[in-house]
């Protein structure tokens, strides 16, 4: 059913071929949640509300790298092959630099945002929001600690936890290859230890550790990576009516839960958190069954997953072709706007405006990178 979702088809039942034509539906969701994950990195808005975190426990984090494994699925599951596996480790290391470095960058950018609003507009307290204070203190080792990921600004912290997963990647495909159950057990008993031992990179300044935890978060990322391989090697992900019932009865629970917001019942019986808590670090078991009974509904639905199969020259098709330079960014311009929205006040109505237009520029940008894309993959006319 993936393999149709995803990589186009008539059946999504008996599709076995995997067509060489891009299929757009990833690009779209991947669209959507490098969208919303802008519009929830300016908070104090109306259109925050809007977004798919206020009705159920996963937000498009969650989305964004489940879409990611599926997508590494695509890109390496079929040339992770021997003979030439140093090759393709070397490329997917070259590509978590590439992340580490935009990490970075995006990071003293951000410092530089916050530091100029603060001289600017003359607001000193800027210098407290999101974890900048300590790099001020410890300018020394703040520095030192953010080269070596031991400190992370708020809204700061995805691309580090996805290089740490682009480290992790060779073995993962390697494991694939050998054994998916077995890649799914470890990756299971890694995600639950991290979560009971809190097994996380820990912070320099502080006592607190990443916000996002690559031990946990790759668990995520490995269950879309064994799917997509799966059904690009012929299987196919069964519709079966009591699944479906269930992931739609569980969407509905956790769309309550959120709504009339019931975070004081506990239910934990005495188990771990990992395994009935709603904490983001740890990807806590009800988040992660969210995304997957999200995830599944889509796939096994292609009146839902049709809807995303766009032209490739539509604007969320574009946007999503460009991920990580969208995704730098819609980082860039979101702290912008927490800025702009903290020194006046954080009025919810400029706010939403300033988020409406970010959503423009976005597509802007896509389109830009688009038309650079061209000219660089254009054939040299011959002289005559």
């Amino acid at each position: 059913m993936l393999q149709k979702t995803f990589q186009g088809g008539v059946d999504p039942m008996s599709a076995r071929l995997v067509p060489k034509e891009r299929d757009t539906r990833l690009d779209v969701f991947r669209a959507l949640c490098l969208l919303t994950i802008f519009v929830n990195h300016v908070p104090g808005q109306y259109l925050e509300y809007l977004t798919h975190k206020n009705f159920g426990f996963s937000d498009s984090a969650e989305a964004f790298v489940l879409i990611s494994g599926l997508s590494v699925g695509i890109a390496y599951g079929g040339k992770f092959v021997s003979g030439g596996r140093l090759a393709m480790t070397l490329k997917i290391w070259r590509r978590a630099l590439a992340l580490y470095v935009a990490h970075i960058m995006t990071s003293i950018v951000t410092l530089a945002i916050f530091a100029g609003g603060a001289i600017y507009f003359g607001r000193q307290d800027l210098i407290g929001e999101i974890n900048i204070r300590p790099m001020v203190e410890q300018t020394e080792q703040g520095i030192v600690a953010m080269v070596l990921l031991g400190h992370q600004l708020g809204y700061n912290n995805i691309l580090s936890m996805y290089a740490a997963l682009f480290l992790l990647l060779p073995g993962i495909l390697w494991l694939n290859g050998v054994s998916k159950k077995l890649l799914l057990l470890l990756s299971a008993a890694l995600w639950f230890a991290a979560g009971i031992f809190k097994f996380v990179p820990s912070n320099f300044l502080d006592e607190g550790y990443w916000f996002l935890n690559p031990w946990s978060w790759q668990f995520l990322f490995v269950i879309g990576v064994v799917m997509m391989t799966y059904v690009r090697n012929g299987g196919s992900l069964p519709r079966w009516p009591w699944l479906v019932m269930l992931s739609c009865a569980y969407l509905a629970v956790s769309a309550v839960w959120v709504l009339f917001s019931f975070w004081s019942i506990d239910l934990s019986f005495g188990l771990p958190a990992v395994l009935t808590g709603f904490d983001k670090t740890f990807l806590s078991m009800p988040r992660l069954l969210h995304v997957l009974a999200l995830g599944y509904i889509i796939a096994v639905t292609p009146r839902i997953s049709n809807l995303a199969k766009l032209d490739r020259d539509h604007p969320l098709a574009v946007v999503g072709r460009h991920s990580l330079p969208i995704f730098i960014f819609g980082t860039i311009l979101a702290m912008s706007g927490q800025v702009l929205l903290f020194v006046t006040g954080k009025n919810p109505v400029f706010g939403s405006l300033f988020v409406l237009a970010g959503i423009g520029l976005h597509f802007a940008y896509a389109y830009y990178l688009e038309w650079l894309r061209g000219i660089a993959t254009a054939k040299p006319l011959r002289a005559a």
